[in-house]
């Protein structure tokens, strides 16, 4: 069985990390550059680096940030915000970026999953989907789950896997900063619907909240952000805790 990965995100807003509740009401959580390096020292098994204003102020990832990242960790970063090209993807793994997440501009265009799959190798290509539970249905959001769609999450899903997408990075609007656990049914689904790795994000508040979204919501990975910021859940008690609810980490 595959390893289950911890991985860390890194929200930035002005060149900070921030962290928020349902996207909103965001707080400062510290140096991007000094929680990364943190993360990759304390165990975590890949970082994600989400410039989360780049898409609604219309601009590039910030390169110089993503290189001062990069020189700080020896794991797995994925970038992402603002990018929808194969330029934007070039530059960032030339910056020290190993994979890519793009959100709103594989919704706008979808071509563009085919596209970078088939450049740099679907290892290399994320699809971040925000979507929000609105009368049981799940709806996809866009440009920082601002703007909401007609698309639902699970066509969504098979979509990008057909089109080459190497993972999914499922963040519920509903669960994110909230605390209460990972929308685990909704990710236990998306597990049997499509055959790629499958990151559950949005809701971790404890160390039990990691423990069932690998056994019920039958996820690959699990983010969380403000756990790990805030020093609520040190990384390798959470894995040792993981381990001896025989979930398979590396330790």
């Amino acid at each position: 069985m595959l390893t289950k990965r911890i991985v860390p995100c890194l929200d930035i807003k002005n060149g900070r990390t921030v962290k928020g509740v349902n996207f909103v009401d965001l707080r400062d959580a510290g140096d991007p550059v000094v929680l990364a390096k943190q993360y990759a020292d304390l165990g975590a098994d890949e970082l994600v680096f989400l410039d989360i204003a780049a898409t609604l102020e219309n601009r590039r990832t910030m390169h110089d940030m993503v290189l001062k990242v990069a020189e700080q960790v020896n794991i797995p970063f994925t970038v992402g915000g603002g990018i929808s090209s194969i330029e934007d993807v070039d530059a960032l793994l030339h910056c020290g970026a190993d994979k890519v997440s793009i959100n709103s501009s594989a919704v706008k265009r979808p071509e563009l999953i085919n596209e970078l799959s088939q450049k740099f190798g679907s290892q290399c290509v994320v699809v971040a989907i925000d979507a929000k539970q609105v009368d049981d249905e799940w709806i996809v959001h866009l440009a920082g789950g601002t703007i909401p769609t007609d698309i639902r999450l699970f066509d969504w899903a098979k979509e990008v896997e057909k089109r080459g997408a190497g993972e999914i990075l499922f963040t519920s609007m509903n669960h994110d900063g909230t605390k209460g656990g990972f929308a685990n049914e909704a990710l236990a689904h998306l597990s049997d619907l499509v055959n790629i790795p499958i990151i559950a994000s949005g809701g971790a508040g404890t160390i039990q909240h990691f423990v069932d979204t690998f056994k019920e919501g039958k996820a690959d990975a699990a983010l969380a952000a403000s756990v790990f910021h805030f020093g609520e859940i040190p990384i390798l008690e959470l894995k040792e805790e993981l381990k001896k609810q025989d979930i398979p980490v590396r330790l």
